[in-house]
């Protein structure tokens, strides 16, 4: 499989997306978001509103992929989400197939992302794309929108 390190510029632009873009999908009912983080790392920095979690490390281990020192090291340190391959299968093929949906992989930062977008279209669901600065652009979003000020209407 194909990871974030070894992707050329070439395989990494047909894989990723922008947040604004991602966004607008999801609005238009066209796609849907899916955070690969673990679980530990949703409850430590918080959820994305209307994404399906689905952790990359622990389909990858269902699926018999190895998995490198640093990703058994995450997946240790979080509880595993009650799943198994036939409610991942399932899933993911009511939203690719049976909602033609873009599956819209996001994490932490849009690395791991890019790997999940990858082994997802290597599986056979070509609308799999990653969500460029994944949790932290969207984090960033928010407190920019929070911080730009209401301008009242004006008075004629």
């Amino acid at each position: 499989m194909n990871t974030e390190a070894n992707l050329s510029d070439a395989e990494r632009a047909q894989l990723e997306i922008s947040l604004p873009t991602a966004l607008e999908l999801c609005r238009l009912g066209l796609g849907t978001l899916i955070d690969i983080r673990q679980t530990f790392e949703i409850e430590m920095k918080g959820a994305i509103p209307g994404t399906m979690h689905i952790p990359l490390f622990e389909v990858k281990r269902m699926l018999g992929h190895a998995l490198s020192e640093d990703e058994q090291d995450i997946l240790d340190a979080g509880q595993p989400k009650d799943m198994d391959v036939m409610t991942f299968f399932t899933m993911i093929n009511q939203l690719h197939h049976g909602r033609e949906h873009l599956l819209l992989c996001i994490c932490n930062s849009g690395r791991r992302s890019l790997a999940a977008a990858a082994l997802l279209r290597q599986m056979g669901y070509g609308k799999a794309l990653s969500v460029a600065g994944g949790f932290q652009a969207w984090k960033k979003l928010q407190q920019a929108a929070a911080a730009t000020p209401v301008t009242p209407p004006a008075r004629g």
